[in-house]
């Protein structure tokens, strides 16, 4: 007798952004130069006074709300209202093991389809199948930042249908491009129209360079979730708190949210959550900007060194990703690219094909997060002062990296 897997489980592949970090440590195990532009974590050390309060808490073992703690729900609530201009009730808010887990919940409980525009995140349409909702890829382009027009949009939502129960993921700024939405307010006119719900990943929201951040949340909260976390601005991904806001016309939706969390991981651990707390009430301003400082003169330094009449790319904007693209038909797809790439080079990315991209657009992901953190933070005291020599300095790896790339580029 045997175990039988369902088919839409069986067609699901592990993560390649873990499985990128994974084999990068088993390249360098065996002694191997790797610069790993493919996983996507924070390099920064958690605030030290959030790390006071896990430890502080650290014997808390009792069950919390399955909705989660109060006083955390109530600060997020506060973050939010100040970030959105919103009002999103601590009643409205479920906090999760990761803003990973919050979408997952809501593609679980969600009956219709899922439009997401590429490029979007790996595991989005992973996701869409694991809940058993059809998912259709918009494509957009470099020219128009990664995110589709309003023209294109409401071109697709025509295509499928206009009166399909539809959810829009947007995620700005954007992984895997780095980019950041600039035409929010006519998307949610688009949206409103066909009363589509928007599903808005705003995990890097706190890491949005030059500008304050546009949540859509902004144009049209009637029909918004927003879900967020401490891994990206706050560097505890491994944490694995994060949090689902939903709005009060669809309040209903929560119970059945709640009903699937108590089935499945119960609560979130208790000494994170009061963790938290001290994260979104504290003041951790001036260390975001230190953070976006020195990511956003890397990821410029990146660009700076990679752009070409063989390289496309564009300026980065948000995050810690910038999406190149490889002028060459030298290679059967992206995923071959990268393969040559890391074989040749020792540079690891993803290949644009696992962000929603048709295989023979060479495209890639770099995540431009390979050096220690924690020293450049130490070592930083005015983030205009970063230049290419301090960079060379304290993110070596990511230097050798680009040059070994731009050289790698330059013999095609």
């Amino acid at each position: 007798m045997s175990a039988k897997i369902k088919k839409s489980i069986l067609k699901l592949k592990e993560s390649s952004t873990l499985v990128i970090n994974e084999k990068c440590k088993e390249l360098i195990k065996q002694g191997k130069k790797v610069y790993n532009f493919g996983f996507g974590q924070s390099p920064f050390p958690v605030p030290e006074k959030i790390v006071e309060s896990l430890k502080l808490h650290a014997h808390r073992k009792e069950y919390l709300p399955i909705q989660g703690l109060p006083n955390l729900r109530e600060a997020i609530s506060s973050y939010l209202k100040k970030k959105t201009g919103n009002i999103y009730p601590k009643e409205n808010i479920l906090i999760t093991p990761g803003s990973k887990e919050a979408m997952l919940l809501m593609h679980i409980a969600f009956s219709g389809e899922i439009l997401i525009p590429a490029p979007g995140w790996v595991s989005y349409e992973p996701q869409a199948q694991i809940g058993s909702n059809k998912v259709h890829w918009l494509e957009t382009s470099r020219e128009n930042n990664w995110f589709p027009t309003a023209i294109e949009l409401e071109k697709k939502i025509k295509k499928i249908g206009k009166r399909k129960n539809l959810i829009l993921i947007l995620n700005s700024p954007n992984n895997p491009s780095g980019a950041v939405c600039n035409n929010l307010d006519e998307l949610a006119k688009v949206a409103k129209k066909y009363k589509l719900i928007i599903l808005s990943d705003e995990i890097y929201t706190d890491l949005t360079f030059g500008k304050n951040y546009d949540s859509i949340s902004q144009h049209y909260p009637e029909l918004t979730f927003i879900t967020g976390g401490l891994s990206k601005w706050c560097g505890a991904g491994g944490w694995r708190l994060g949090f689902l806001a939903v709005p009060k016309q669809l309040k209903d939706f929560l119970k059945s949210l709640k009903s699937l969390a108590s089935e499945s991981y119960s609560t979130v651990n208790t000494p994170t959550q009061f963790a938290a707390v001290e994260a979104y009430d504290g003041n951790y301003d001036e260390y975001k900007k230190k953070v976006k400082g020195i990511l956003n003169a890397i990821g410029t330094y990146v660009y700076n060194n990679l752009k070409s009449n063989k390289v496309l790319i564009n300026p980065p904007q948000g995050a810690f990703y910038l999406m190149p693209e490889f002028k060459n038909n030298k290679f059967k797809n992206s995923s071959k690219l990268c393969e040559t790439i890391l074989n040749e080079t020792g540079v690891a990315m993803l290949p644009g094909s696992d962000f929603g991209f048709k295989p023979k657009r060479m495209l890639t992901r770099l995540s431009y997060t390979d050096f220690d953190g924690s020293e450049f933070f130490r070592n930083v005291t005015n983030c205009r002062m970063i230049d290419d020599e301090m960079i060379k300095k304290y993110a070596p790896n990511v230097v050798e990296g680009v040059s070994h790339l731009s050289n790698w580029v330059k013999n095609l």
